[in-house]
């Protein structure tokens, strides 16, 4: 239910001619009387009610010039005739509805008709504030937090069923909050081993460089980048001195043997060069040796 306010004409100007024009119509002259201008001439009173005057819809007379005039959707009454078709009492200067090409006050509105608020079950008239979703509709005092009592009016909420909750309720009772920050996840989360993080919480321990959707290594629960972990946390090859790390070369696998540790194609004899990974191999001075080459030391 939806309330109007009438209009007023803007369409014509009333006036006393000073300047020597005569009616358009029956060319009488205007100078001195007065008269109405409408659409680029200038006509008398007389004239205006029997070729320019809106008909009242109502009493079905002339609208003369001397008159107030209101309007509503190309229809247009005198203001004393503007008035509610139940009732009489005059709306010129009031709210009211239109209802079934009746002019209604808001008082006369029919309650039957009226949509019944899901909160308090009081019909919701004309002039109430209203709040609608999917079809139920609520005074906007009514419609209120489930959780907190909290009105929530027009304002952003969470539908949960037959439930509505604030925003601040929501995300206590149902948000998922990052394990870093314990604050609640309300959009752009992401989650790793079924545990949940703000994006701009899952960075490298060392660099803080956000990690979401880049090739990172954990270390006893600590996330790094692919540089940070190579320069800071990977064991360095006996053997070619680089970071041991799969990001080097996908497959790899390591030798580890006294401490030290080699990537696998790295771990081969010190003087001729055979490779050694998963072969007989003999440890002397901090160098690797095949066992034939170790016998001719």
């Amino acid at each position: 239910i939806t309330s109007h306010r009438p209009s007023g004409p803007s369409s014509y100007k009333v006036g006393t001619m000073a300047e020597k024009f005569d009616c358009h119509y029956c060319r009488d002259p205007l100078q001195g009387k007065k008269y109405v201008q409408k659409d680029g001439h200038h006509c008398c009173l007389k004239c205006f009610d029997k070729f320019c005057a809106n008909t009242c819809v109502e009493c079905r007379k002339p609208i003369g010039a001397d008159s107030k005039e209101v309007h509503y959707k190309n229809r247009f009454w005198h203001d004393t005739c503007f008035r509610c078709a139940k009732c009489l009492h005059p709306l010129a200067n009031e709210t009211f509805v239109a209802k079934d090409n009746k002019i209604l006050c808001n008082k006369c509105t029919t309650r039957e008709d009226s949509p019944k608020c899901k909160g308090c079950f009081k019909a919701i008239v004309a002039g109430d504030q209203n709040v609608e979703y999917k079809g139920t509709v609520w005074h906007k005092d009514c419609f209120t937090c489930s959780n907190c009592k909290q009105v929530i009016g027009t304002g952003s909420f969470f539908p949960k069923g037959e439930d509505f909750y604030c925003v601040t309720c929501h995300e206590t009772k149902f948000a998922k909050h990052c394990v870093k920050c314990n604050k609640a996840i309300t959009s752009g989360g992401i989650t790793y081993q079924d545990q949940p993080w703000h994006a701009d919480c899952f960075v490298c321990v060392t660099c803080s460089k956000k990690l979401a959707g880049q090739r990172f290594t954990a270390v006893e629960d600590q996330y790094y980048c692919v540089d940070c972990y190579k320069n800071f946390v990977a064991k360095k090859c006996a053997g070619c001195k680089n970071p041991i790390t799969g990001f080097w070369l996908k497959g790899s696998s390591v030798v580890a043997y006294e401490g030290q540790s080699w990537h696998d194609y790295c771990f081969h004899c010190k003087k001729c060069s055979v490779n050694l990974a998963n072969k007989r191999f003999v440890f002397h001075q901090e160098q690797v040796y095949c066992p034939d080459c170790a016998k001719k030391l």
